[in-house]
């Protein structure tokens, strides 16, 4: 197997702990690469060479930081294919989702290129005799973030771009399943000519998250995946009087109203419930249709689902590619076979799917689950795979309440021709991220990105003005000087004494 390294202060460094983790090709099943789980010690050195390389790089110009930055998305675009293909080789995920994943990243880095009017302060002249009022940001110092395997180069860009923009350097821990796009992306920036230290990789599991929410030179943490680990960041971090942004899982429902286009929303459903085999925190997992139209909306989602091609990620003529790991294929299909125990009506059972000429591989196929109660596990959990529940209700008012019994608040859509009820909405669902007539409701670059209840832990979403807001803190400078027409007598600077 290939041996991959940690990127420390500038450059790759060896493995020491003798700890190793397995990264597998979903395709195929096989074993591929070895990744090396970070000691307490190389995670201290990590974040040492992050602290050393603040101290210059904190005081360092907008302009010098731009620049890098700047020479970096170039590169990134011209690198945009070779990560693309890291990422399906270790995800799993077609080619072209791995490209919109990387194209959604640069939306961050355009946006950190332009960091100088975000960071931009105030000023208030004259709040008394010759008293100003200005409000500065500065950076924090060293921050971390934790990232999750289903976007290995996209969450990474939603967090350090801004980050370093800010004046920060930034220590990332990727998830040890895919972790190969991290450490491209960090010889990228060296080339841009980012400074030794203001980008670390540390690869690893418990050991090197703990050491991250507890070292004291960790100023912010960021994080993204399910919400038991972000809950348990928060309270970790928080307790050692770390700032937090954490963001969990979700339940994402899709509303749809008698008066919607079937057509348009089943092509949304589809498109946004079996996209990268439905390992997405923002895929709708739950559609819920009101009144009359359950019927005719789930053949038309199946007659969709049906003609999905499923097969490697490198095989242009793919739509979805395998799960990350057995064991999460076996979870997700778990939900599938107990569901008609449960009360669902089984439409699509993709639990038994296989590829021809690669039976070792994580394959699921498509399921769908009409009539889901809201006891099924199916429907309580965040399943992570492509299934879809389908739930019934009578009524608008049925439908929003039980979207917001949810614990879960991270997006939601409507898809309606009634513009009234699409307010209606807006304003009541008891979530984050809303789309109307839009399935996948993600931010660009310049909002920001975040859910409610349990879906996000702290105060802050990640990326847009947040995101500056986050990894920036606050000072506010109030300045008196003399007048030079009252200088001591026998100096006379010239100016008249006009008061």
């Amino acid at each position: 197997m290939k041996p991959l390294r940690h990127w420390i202060d500038g450059k790759p460094r060896e493995g020491a702990s003798e700890r190793y983790g397995v990264v597998h090709n979903p395709a195929t099943g096989h074993p591929e690469k070895q990744v090396p789980f970070a000691s307490v010690d190389e995670v201290d050195a990590a974040v040492q060479a992050a602290k050393d390389a603040f101290a210059t790089w904190g005081r360092s110009s907008l302009a010098k930081r731009t620049t890098i930055l700047f020479k970096f998305r170039a590169l990134l675009e011209a690198n945009r294919d070779a990560i693309a293909e890291l990422i399906t080789a270790e995800h799993g995920k077609v080619h072209s989702d791995a490209l919109g994943e990387v194209a959604r990243g640069l939306e961050i880095v355009d946006l950190a290129c332009g960091i100088t009017v975000q960071l931009k302060g105030e000023l208030s002249t004259e709040v008394a005799s010759r008293v100003d009022v200005a409000s500065i940001r500065q950076p924090l110092g060293v921050v971390a973030g934790i990232t999750p395997f289903n976007f290995p180069a996209m969450v990474p860009m939603w967090m350090f771009p801004i980050a370093i923009a800010t004046g920060n350097t930034f220590v990332l821990k990727p998830s040890e399943k895919d972790p190969s796009a991290s450490l491209k992306i960090a010889e990228l920036l060296a080339e841009a000519g980012l400074p030794d230290g203001v980008f670390n990789v540390v690869h690893g599991d418990k050991v090197a998250v703990d050491r991250l929410l507890e070292h004291p030179d960790v100023k912010a943490v960021s994080f993204v995946g399910s919400t038991p680990i972000a809950r348990y960041i928060h309270t970790t971090a928080s307790a050692n009087g770390k700032r937090v942004q954490a963001l969990g899982g979700a339940k994402n429902h899709m509303l749809v109203l008698p008066d919607a286009d079937l057509d348009a929303a089943a092509d949304a459903a589809v498109s946004a419930a079996y996209g990268s085999a439905g390992e997405r925190c923002m895929a709708i997992s739950a559609v819920v249709a009101v009144g009359s139209i359950g019927d005719e909306l789930v053949d038309k989602i199946r007659e969709r689902a049906e003609k999905i091609k499923i097969g490697p990620g490198n095989d242009p003529t793919s739509e979805m590619g395998p799960l990350i790991t057995k064991v999460h294929r076996d979870k997700v299909a778990s939900y599938v076979t107990g569901a008609a125990a449960e009360g669902c009506e089984v439409v699509l059972d993709g639990s038994g799917y296989t590829v021809e000429g690669f039976e070792d591989g994580h394959w699921i196929g498509i399921s769908l689950l009409d009539k889901v109660p809201t006891t099924a596990k199916a429907y309580q959990d965040e399943i992570f795979g492509p299934v879809l529940t389908v739930l019934r209700v009578d009524t608008y008012d049925e439908g929003i309440a039980l979207i917001n019994a949810s614990p879960f608040g991270n997006g939601t859509a409507i898809f309606t021709r009634d513009g009234g009820a699409a307010r209606r909405f807006q304003l009541e669902v008891e979530a984050g991220m809303v789309g109307v007539n839009v399935p996948i409701p993600v931010p660009v670059g310049y909002h920001s990105f975040g859910g409610w209840k349990d879906s996000l832990f702290g105060d802050h979403h990640i990326y847009g003005n947040d995101g500056t807001h986050f990894y920036t803190r606050g000072k506010v400078v109030t300045t008196r000087w003399p007048d030079p027409a009252d200088a001591p007598a026998g100096v006379d600077l010239g100016f008249p004494r006009n008061h």
